[in-house]
């Protein structure tokens, strides 16, 4: 059985998370895999939620097998999908099933997923989810009432260290951290200056800020990230360093790009550790984590 998560971030000098997303449909054996060939090498293990508004298995149900095979689960919620009513069920839920830690986001909208039909929720916002935690760690509802037993998760957020302008991206963060945020999970970070650059802004005392880490493996990718997704900035000559080698190469390259980054990390001790994203090829991580040694 690993270790609990909020231990790890106590005690421990540098701290691994990885992150993997559920299937979509009832096919397991892939993850179960997964699980086991990184298990060992991760201090926990994040589930997305309809990541990119995909519909796929719960997050709530995949924790749960990665409990079962000794791992440490992170349940990523969002609020997106649910009122409030089903986002306290579930927190609920997460804690009978043993499972202690949750990440509180947003979520993206519904447009861009492969439901863009759907009728998207946003009752609360990550603040006010990360609200409803340190509610029922208390031992009531949001509207006040009682519990029958209070919950003790451990909660996070996310953080997007490029966001341009800044300020309003501090403003939020230290909002989380007010509303009970006790670590962070970046979004991917490919340039450590501009890491530190915001950790000196932000002065993020007390909790725990894990870098994001993402797998590139294409310089497509990298162009995908710079005009797709706000606030992450792949630098030029990542891109050109990837273009330049062969294409069944790549990967390869991709992984030495990112154990370059967690070893830099590590070795400046910017933050307290490293949440790695790769996106498909979570079989990786390990290889990643032995290239930063």
């Amino acid at each position: 059985m690993a270790p609990a998560f909020r231990d790890v971030c106590r005690q421990k000098s540098f701290i691994v998370t990885a992150e993997m997303g559920p299937p979509k449909g009832t096919d397991t054996s892939r993850l179960r895999e997964i699980v086991h060939q990184i298990g060992s090498s991760v201090d926990a293990i994040n589930v997305t939620d309809n990541q990119s508004a995909v519909m796929k298995v719960s997050s709530l149900a995949i924790c749960r097998l990665i409990l079962e095979a000794g791992g440490e689960p992170i349940l990523q919620l969002t609020c997106r999908d649910r009122n409030r009513l089903a986002l306290q069920s579930d927190l609920l839920a997460a804690w009978v099933l043993g499972i202690r830690n949750v990440l509180c986001l947003t979520g993206d909208h519904v447009r861009i997923g492969d439901h863009p039909q759907a009728k998207p929720v946003f009752d609360l916002d990550s603040v006010q989810l990360l609200q409803v935690v340190a509610n029922l760690n208390q031992g009531r509802d949001l509207a006040g009432n009682a519990l029958e037993g209070a919950t003790d998760f451990f909660p996070g957020a996310v953080v997007t260290p490029g966001a341009d302008p800044l300020g309003p991206q501090i403003l939020k963060f230290r909002k989380k951290i007010a509303a009970g945020a006790r670590f962070f999970q970046t979004q991917a970070i490919f340039d450590v200056d501009q890491l530190k650059s915001f950790l000196d802004r932000a002065q993020p005392n007390g909790v725990t800020i894990l870098a994001g880490i993402v797998l590139l493996v294409s310089p497509r990718m990298g162009q995908f990230l710079n005009e797709k997704i706000p606030g992450v900035y792949v630098p030029e000559r990542l891109i050109e360093r990837l273009a330049e080698v062969p294409k069944e190469k790549r990967l390869a390259e991709g992984i030495r790009i990112a154990a370059e980054l967690i070893r830099a990390i590590r070795d400046t001790g910017i933050c307290q550790g490293v949440h790695i994203m790769a996106i498909g090829r979570e079989e990786k991580v390990p290889e990643i984590l032995r290239l930063a040694e």
